[in-house]
């Protein structure tokens, strides 16, 4: 007979890893999420465990490189830091999954809008490019909003090597940690009003996003729209966000 202890222990062993998790999404529905409405979302990446362990890990200074205050820049309310080299496992690893399947995407996008550069198949040989240029601190970061707080609409750029594409996952409990602080994604075309998208998160869930700008087909060809995104304000509550973006900075 197999003990309770046992099969939990067993069940956890069997739980896919986070490659085995990545490589399972739909990647082809997510590619034209991103080519139709400018972001693709992929639900429950992150197990609970996983979101809380590295909500938790923000007070824990030695991890991180450096502490924003949004406030004192003009950036909006609350504040975020950004981790230190060796990063997290968990962030390690999705930045490191999660790049191959996208780095596709972002050399097709490039193809369109008529842009040179291009992106190699690993991560690791990207970072190479970004630390021969002198960019060579990690960008991976942990948000934290209280009551009030917001996100003012931007782009994380960084340094001349920047990778078109990043990723937010939402750590808190939507109802139940925080209320408000929608994620928001604009669009501002050339010679239209901007458009607005709204990306509702579970705890887990991931939103894919350009970091710049994104090719739109219109009726002479592609062309570049540009990209900000932003959180809306908190009406309650706490709300921890970790943020995967794909180049270093400077």
């Amino acid at each position: 007979m197999v003990s309770g202890a046992s099969t939990a222990a067993v069940r956890r062993r069997r739980a896919p890893g986070l490659p085995e998790r990545v490589a399972a999404l739909d990647w082809e529905r997510i590619a034209t999420d991103l080519d139709t409405h400018g972001c693709a979302t992929v639900g429950g990446l992150l197990s609970p465990a996983e979101c809380l362990e590295l909500a938790e890990c923000y007070p824990s200074d030695a991890l991180f490189r450096s502490r924003v205050v949004m406030a004192r820049h003009g950036f909006g309310r609350g504040e975020y830091k950004y981790f230190a080299w060796p990063l997290p496992d968990v962030v390690s690893q999705l930045r490191t999954t999660l790049y191959p399947p996208l780095v596709g995407i972002a050399n097709r996008w490039n193809e369109a809008m008529g842009l040179d550069v291009r992106y190699p198949d690993a991560h690791a040989a990207f970072l190479e490019r970004c630390h021969e240029a002198g960019q060579t601190r990690p960008t991976p970061l942990l948000l934290r909003y209280g009551e009030g707080d917001y996100n003012c609409l931007h782009q994380d750029l960084y340094g001349e090597h920047v990778f078109p594409l990043q990723v937010a996952f939402l750590l808190s409990v939507p109802g139940a940690d925080f209320t408000g602080g929608e994620f928001v994604l604009t669009e501002q075309r050339p010679r239209m009003q901007s458009r607005a998208e709204v990306v509702p998160l579970g705890q887990g869930d991931g939103v894919i996003f350009p970091v710049h700008h994104r090719p739109v087909k219109g009726t002479r060809g592609y062309y570049r729209v540009n990209m900000r995104h932003g959180v809306s304000r908190l009406r309650s509550g706490q709300r921890h966000t970790v943020g995967i973006i794909f180049h270093d900075a400077r």
